[in-house]
């Protein structure tokens, strides 16, 4: 086992990182931004490197500072958390050149499950069904209409790296294919550095699935069952929950088996995520996360594993120690992503927290690393905090969840805790009755 662990990263990922080494009796490096000097990932970690200035791009996505660090504190392994270099293949490449432990998969499946068109042909040759589109890159329309009409509209026009809504579009009949195709193809490769886009039949009212895996060096896999993330904004997650309220649990166990099997086809090591839309009955690959998910501790709260600490053990080299048949899903968890944003037009709201002061009780977790006279820096993403509710019922979730929303204060900024409450007084969320469309239907409604 590693006696010291580098999180390259900040945030509550790094303070959850943070703590789950210091339960392993692994101490800890905090490298870090000269922004967040004061952060609590910095003040709790055994050591502390500063990195650079404020921009990511000078200090947390600086892979020579970040190598060096390790380095000069003698790090045995990095954990790169979520976002920032989790899923950069070049990174993990290096790190394993300095003889340091990557906590994460390889850098061959990064690299595979990055490119969104490889990715979609390897898990269809390992079985994971996937949804009918075009088998590589399209560059014109003339190729773009023929496949379009074949697939049938409308489809969607999908940029090949990256993720998280950017360089995708619609397009609902013919007329739309050229403009959306163009647009698609600047939007990546202003985001990702790649005009490769490829095209997919777009479904309608789908629910977005993911199903958890864990996988050792010893071709032990399971999976831990799924996570409904179908609550989005512009194909941002807003709230998840596990498990999801349209699956039961034969639909549950063959889709469960179907990935694990697909997984150790193809090899893979550490945690992962293969993401799903779910329409009619069906599952369609999206795409696989080679990373940590901000959606974890829904997974954790109804199976009783440590996600963080499954890294950790297999990147030293342990066994799973268990099989498909030890795990068992208990009770029902939901995931708030409380944000500093305008509940309504969601702009950012950096600046100095007055006052916090966070729910508590049976099955409530809260995943942050803010606090009162904290000052939310305007360089990173928004989010403040997680607010995990766990219960034996899903009704039983939800009624926890209201009173959790009620106690939670967060003053001197703005933040989308209004939305969740909203969201709550919607019978159809009450009832599990939504999609990847219903969010963005109802904000458009008020």
């Amino acid at each position: 086992m590693f006696e010291k662990v580098l999180i390259a990263n900040r945030g509550e990922i790094a303070l959850r990182i943070h703590r789950a080494c210091h339960e392993m009796g692994i101490q800890t490096v905090a490298v870090h931004s000269t922004a967040d000097a004061e952060a609590m990932h910095v003040r709790l970690a055994d050591e502390s490197v500063c990195i650079g200035p404020p921009p990511a791009g000078q200090s947390y996505l600086n892979i020579p500072a970040i190598i060096a660090a390790a380095e000069i504190t003698g790090a045995q392994a990095i954990h790169p958390g979520y976002g920032f270099l989790s899923e950069n293949a070049k990174f993990a490449d290096i790190v394993a050149a300095h003889e340091i432990a990557f906590i994460g998969p390889t850098a061959a499946h990064i690299r595979l499950m990055g490119d969104k068109i490889a990715a979609k042909q390897a898990v269809k040759e390992a079985g994971i069904p996937v949804v009918p589109g075009s088998d590589g890159g399209v560059d014109n329309d003339a190729d773009a209409i023929t496949i379009s009409k074949s697939i049938g509209y409308p489809v969607l026009i999908k940029a090949s790296a990256g993720g998280g809504g950017r360089g995708m579009k619609v397009a609902m009949d013919e007329s739309e294919v050229g403009h959306a195709l163009s647009t698609a193809r600047s939007e990546a490769k202003a985001a990702f550095g790649d005009d490769i886009v490829y095209i997919e039949k777009y479904l309608g009212k789908p629910r977005h699935i993911e199903i958890q895996v864990v996988a050792d060096a010893f071709g032990n896999v399971v999976h831990l069952g799924e996570r409904d993330c179908s609550l989005q904004r512009r194909h941002q997650k807003v709230l998840e929950e596990a498990p999801s309220p349209a699956l039961d649990d034969a639909a549950r166990a063959e889709i469960g088996e179907v990935v694990a099997n697909a997984v150790r086809t193809l090899g893979y090591l550490g945690v992962g995520t293969v993401e799903f839309l779910y329409e009619d009955g069906k599952f369609y690959f999206i795409e696989m996360n080679t990373r940590l998910q901000v959606e974890h501790p829904v997974t954790e709260a109804i199976t009783g594993l440590d996600l963080v600490r499954e890294q950790i053990r297999i990147a030293s080299g342990e066994e799973l120690g268990y099989t498909q048949s030890d795990i068992s899903f208990e009770g029902h968890a939901i995931e708030c992503r409380i944000n500093a944003e305008n509940p309504r037009n969601f702009t950012p709201s950096p600046g100095r927290i007055k006052n916090f002061h966070t729910p508590g009780g049976l099955g409530v977790r809260i995943d942050s690393a803010v606090f009162s006279g904290y000052s939310i820096p305007p360089y990173y993403d928004s989010l403040i905090g997680k607010l995990i509710v766990h219960g034996r019922t899903r009704e039983e979730c939800l009624m926890r969840l209201r009173r959790s929303l009620q106690e939670f204060v967060i003053d001197g900024i703005e933040t989308t805790i209004p939305l969740f409450d909203e969201i709550l007084d919607e019978q159809e969320f009450v009832d599990g009755n939504y999609n990847i469309h219903w969010l963005e239907q109802l904000l458009r409604s008020k």
